[in-house]
């Protein structure tokens, strides 16, 4: 991951994308500047036409993330706060090379910028007193029967800040070992990703989602992590969750996929990651291979699991009771191959930076049901950015 090539063309400002292979984990995939690009935003009236032709017309695999905000293009849905990170809400490009190999994680990229670390020092956007106020008053929108679950996300956000990017995330992909990862930069923007989630992928005539629902911390010992693994695969508040959320997602791929075709591959299976437990649940269904891009993010994006049932009913909600605007948070990045098939992570556990303000975010939220406490969801929140933080204080 930290080779020449990438370093110059940072150093130059070029758009790249370096994606982990979820396949191998000790490898990469990074697209290098751009040849051919789409920059669209979701209140145009064209988004996803312009998207699917520039996909037809791609010679090469397309890269590119896609805003939370696309909802905009699908519902008639908005969002009340400004972006301060600045990606819009989609970006698709043929990129000027493309390299795959091992990735290197040896400190390297620090040792070249010569930087040292600055102290960043995060902020909330609530306070913990507002964040379970809006805990409880989702959880009345509940028990009224507006929704059943939704996804509700808090901010923490430095001012002024300077980073390494690429040293911050070797930090990060070394403390996660998520497969999902990815760093990502265009015009001054940053994305640091270590993301365990999968949207969607496609495989030929298979659309393949694998939402998360269930978060537990890894234990000190082996006995103690053995334990939380169990405690999380029996908790019938997460495992509610996650089932809830695979029906959701079952939903979205049925209107994808062809009639009666979706399988439930896995449901609620615990996967154990560097720093957490996680519960996942895989679903698939057999497409059509007509089918373009832009139809089958009409009926699944954004992920499930990142939003909440009813979806638009829970997406509405989220606009009107988060205190920040989700920009690429909760989206998606990843590449589609010249045959059509496709794989994209959900973008969580991230860091993002505009280089040209200074404005550092960490996003990170949690499923909210009758169920929940709010004490604990809020400790969740703060178990989730620890890696996260520690990535930019090295330590």
């Amino acid at each position: 991951m930290a080779n020449s090539l990438l370093q110059e063309a940072l150093q130059l400002g070029e758009t790249a994308l370096v994606l982990l292979r979820p396949d191998r984990p000790d490898a990469t995939r990074t697209a290098i500047g751009v040849k051919r690009g789409l920059w669209v935003s979701s209140a145009a009236t064209d988004t996803t036409a312009r998207m699917n032709a520039f996909v037809a017309a791609a010679e090469g695999p397309v890269f590119g993330w896609l805003g939370y905000d696309l909802k905009n293009a699908f519902e008639r849905l908005n969002t009340l706060h400004p972006d301060r990170v600045g990606f819009g809400d989609v970006g698709l490009f043929e990129a000027k090379s493309v390299l795959e190999g091992p990735i290197s994680l040896d400190g390297a990229a620090s040792a070249r910028s010569g930087r040292k670390d600055e102290k960043i020092t995060l902020a909330p956007r609530v306070s913990k007193e507002q964040y379970l106020a809006d805990v409880r008053a989702l959880q009345r929108h509940i028990q009224r029967g507006d929704i059943y679950e939704v996804n509700y996300c808090q901010e923490l956000y430095a001012e002024g800040a300077t980073i390494d990017p690429l040293t911050v995330f070797e930090r990060l992909v070394k403390a996660t070992e998520a497969p999902h990862s990815a760093l990502l930069h265009h015009e001054g923007s940053w994305l640091l990703c270590a993301s365990p989630e999968r949207f969607l992928q496609r495989l030929g005539d298979r659309l393949i989602s694998q939402p998360i629902k269930g978060t537990i911390r890894r234990g000190s010992t082996a006995d103690e992590d053995r334990a939380l693994a169990t405690q999380l695969a029996q908790d019938p508040k997460e495992r509610g969750e996650n089932i809830m959320i695979t029906d959701l997602v079952r939903n979205d791929l049925a209107r994808a996929g062809l009639p009666g075709s979706v399988e439930v591959n896995e449901l609620c299976g615990i996967y154990s990651f560097r720093t957490v437990h996680q519960m996942i649940s895989t679903i698939s269904v057999s497409v059509d291979p007509e089918k373009t891009l832009g139809e089958v993010l009409r009926s699944t994006f954004p992920m499930g699991s990142m939003t909440g049932a009813p979806k638009v009913r829970a997406m509405e909600l989220i606009d009107r009771h988060e205190h920040f605007a989700r920009g690429l948070y909760s989206g998606s990045v990843g590449a589609v191959e010249p045959n059509g098939d496709f794989d994209f992570n959900v973008v969580i556990r991230s860091i993002f930076w505009n280089q040209r303000t200074g404005y550092l975010s960490v996003r990170v939220g949690g499923a909210i049901t009758a169920l929940s406490d709010p004490e604990r969801e809020y400790d969740e929140c703060m178990l989730k950015a620890e890696a996260l933080v520690q990535a930019l204080s090295n330590g």
